[in-house]
């Protein structure tokens, strides 16, 4: 797999985001490298986990979606003849 990257606008985004959070929820403020830094963390240690989850949920969709069009052929089959 290759190493995912985001755009500087991205990361800026999401920067915001965590020093919001850090401020709501924790009442702290961190700068942007910190935030940036956390990101980073995340996305290293944790973010593996919500990639698989992703292609879990995605191969169980193709399958769901494959098995529908495999019950569609088989609609489409004539009679053969006797």
């Amino acid at each position: 797999m290759s190493e995912i990257t985001f755009s500087n606008d991205e990361k800026v985004r999401m920067a915001a985001r965590v020093k919001k959070y850090f401020v709501d929820e924790l009442q702290q403020e961190i700068g942007s490298f910190d935030a940036e830094f956390l990101i980073d963390f995340f996305a290293r240690e944790i973010g593996p986990y919500y990639y698989n989850r992703g292609l879990k949920d995605a191969h169980q969709l193709a399958s769901e979606k494959m098995d529908e069009v495999g019950y569609l052929v088989q609609e489409l089959e004539q009679p053969e003849g006797y």
